[in-house]
């Protein structure tokens, strides 16, 4: 069995490569509804040896199934944010340590040290549910900072506002991560004119506003905080690694994760770089659920690793998708 050791400590691409096949081959092994999948893509131990041979399970298994690669109870069950009646993402985590070291190794990978930090959180409709790993993750920041500033806000945005401008003056390096549409209510109240202070987006208006492009988004945000960058992560539920984006949408996976780039019309073959496709997630943190997801996100790959969100397949575009008959 690999431990958190094995999976964080990743020193190549060549470790990368077989180490995520050995995952392959666990969650093959342990995981039945993974196995299922597979055989019904004529795929097995002995024919899969490399990483573009390796099935991604549909993302949206995760709201039928339970993806679960070990016989441990179940620690926490991270659910998706949804509107009344959907059907909600769960995944279910039996070990919390890989989460924890995921978030936390890549934090400071990207950002450093997080006591140099106040953490600020502006995540309204994930505070009003139960279950986000946002949540969680965010919570561990916050306290890990040990800033006695560092918060949630949920609708005090005159004590945020407040807040923000007194410590940006202060000198005090700040992190505000919000989720967008409460970023854009944010600067409806407020311009700033921040030195010293992250903005990062999570995505997502969350029903409250008409989704924009994410050009226009960041140009909207960074003249209402009076930033030259805007910082995004790319998370979900059915995760437990991020990646992040220091600006211009441009992201960069910690080196347990990696992106592939699929055929919008044949889900099982690849796009070269630079071209548009389905997003495909090795994620080696999920190595007791899934750690080869097909998300439902577009996006486009760069040669040096880095990858681009360009939005989502509509339905009319599932067929990329289109593996979910079991």
């Amino acid at each position: 069995m690999l431990s958190t050791s094995d999976i964080f400590h990743i020193g190549s691409k060549k470790e990368f490569e077989k180490l995520t096949l050995k995952v392959f081959r666990h969650q093959y092994d342990n995981n039945l509804v993974y196995q299922n999948f597979c055989k019904l893509l004529k795929k097995d131990k002995t024919n899969v040896k490399s990483l573009t041979e390796i099935p991604f399970l549909p993302i949206q298994f995760f709201k039928t199934h339970e993806v679960v690669s070990s016989k441990d109870p179940v620690k926490i069950t991270f659910t998706s944010s949804g509107t009344t009646g959907m059907t909600t993402s769960r995944h279910l985590v039996t070990d919390l340590q890989f989460y924890d070291e995921s978030f936390r190794l890549a934090f400071s990978q990207f950002y450093g040290n997080i006591e140099d930090y106040v953490v600020l959180a502006l995540l309204p409709s994930y505070l009003e549910r139960e279950g986000s790993s946002l949540i969680y993750m965010v919570e561990d920041l916050i306290e890990r900072s040990n800033q006695t500033e560092s918060g949630f806000y949920l609708h005090n945005y005159d004590e945020l506002i407040q807040k923000l401008i007194q410590l940006d003056a202060a000198g005090q390096n700040v992190l505000l991560i919000g989720v967008t549409y409460a970023l854009l209510d944010l600067i409806e109240k407020q311009n700033f004119q921040l030195k010293n202070t992250i903005i990062m987006e999570t995505g997502g208006m969350k029903g409250k506003r008409k989704e924009i492009i994410r050009e226009e988004l960041h140009e909207l945000l960074c003249k209402g905080f009076g930033v030259s960058k805007i910082h995004s992560e790319y998370g979900m539920t059915e995760l437990l690694s991020q990646a992040y984006s220091l600006g211009d949408g441009i992201f960069e996976c910690p080196p347990w994760m990696e992106i592939l780039v699929r055929d919008p019309e044949d889900a099982l073959s690849y796009v070269s770089e630079g071209k548009t496709g389905g997003i495909n997630v090795i994620d080696l943190a999920n190595i007791n659920s899934c750690s080869f997801i097909a998300t439902q996100d577009l996006g486009k790959k760069y040669p040096n690793h880095s990858f681009e969100v360009l939005g989502r397949f509509d339905n009319s575009d599932i067929r990329g998708c289109n593996l979910m008959v079991i």
